[in-house]
This record gives structure tokens, C-alpha cells and sequence, in this order.
């Protein structure tokens, strides 16, 4: 299966991970999934980590995952977004993507190695927990954009 996750309920995170080739219909395929999990719900932050992919979208690819965003967001608020992606093409393409789907969370990065990816990811939800928590750094704005 090109496309497999787990939601790690404890933390409150979605992974999600990409091998192979994954086309279009295996991603809207994750989406019906995660629609149907009863775990995936509330609020989540996402690891997604594509460095085991051998496919690069489209560009129109790319264009239609923010619709299938869009049909989960009743279910679930998904909070900071880590992409990972080692290959140059897809690398590009994930950046361009999350541009296109920043309006679907809290902050939204992609990152060449899973370890920086899971860093931020840490230093994401602390920031989060502090805005929460009515301390907000000097220089932080809540919603991660700084």
C-alpha cells in the first residue's frame, strides 16, 4: 500500500507516510480513510514523510489535495504540518503545495530530513501550548507565522 499512517493519540499526531509510487487515487484514497477513523479527530498535527516515494506530482495533482483537506476539516483541526521529502523534484512540488494548502493549518513546512521535520514539529506544538497558555513570545504571532 503506497500510502499508510498512524494517529499516535497520546501526542496528537497523524503520520503519514508515502512509498513507491503514490498517485493521486491512493491519496484520496487516505483521505476516505482518515474520514472514517474514528481517531482522527479533534485536533492533530502532521508528520508527513514522503522520502520513500518515487513519484513527483502534478502540478493539477497538487491543485486537487487541498479539496480533499477540505472534506475532513469538520472531522479534524489539523494544527503544524511537516513534510518530509529528500528528492530535488518533490522537494519543489511540496513547497508549492504548501503554499496552496496553507490555509489548512496552524503552520505548514517542508523539510529535507524527518529529524528536522520531527524537531519543528516539537517546537511547533511547545509555541502552540504557550499561545494556548496566554504566553506568547515577543516576535510570535499565535497561528506559527512569524
Amino acid at each position: 500500500m503506497p500510502v499508510t499512517y498512524n494517529i499516535d493519540t497520546q501526542e496528537r499526531v497523524l503520520r503519514t507516510q508515502g512509498t513507491g509510487m503514490v498517485t493521486l487515487a491512493d491519496v484520496v484514497d487516505h483521505f476516505r480513510d482518515l474520514e472514517r477513523d474514528p481517531n482522527c479527530a479533534g485536533s492533530l498535527d502532521v508528520l508527513l514523510d514522503l522520502s520513500g516515494t518515487n513519484s513527483v506530482p502534478e502540478t493539477r495533482e497538487i491543485q486537487a489535495i487541498p479539496f480533499e483537506i477540505a472534506r475532513i476539516r469538520d472531522k479534524v483541526h489539523l494544527g503544524a504540518c511537516a513534510i518530509v521529502a529528500t528528492k530535488d523534484a518533490l522537494f519543489g512540488m511540496l513547497r508549492m503545495f504548501a503554499v496552496m494548502a496553507e490555509r489548512f493549518f496552524r503552520a505548514i513546512q517542508v523539510f529535507r530530513s524527518r529529524a528536522e521535520a520531527e524537531a519543528w514539529l516539537v517546537s511547533e506544538r511547545q509555541q502552540s501550548s504557550q499561545v494556548a497558555g496566554g504566553s506568547v513570545s515577543e516576535g510570535n504571532r499565535p497561528g506559527g507565522k512569524n
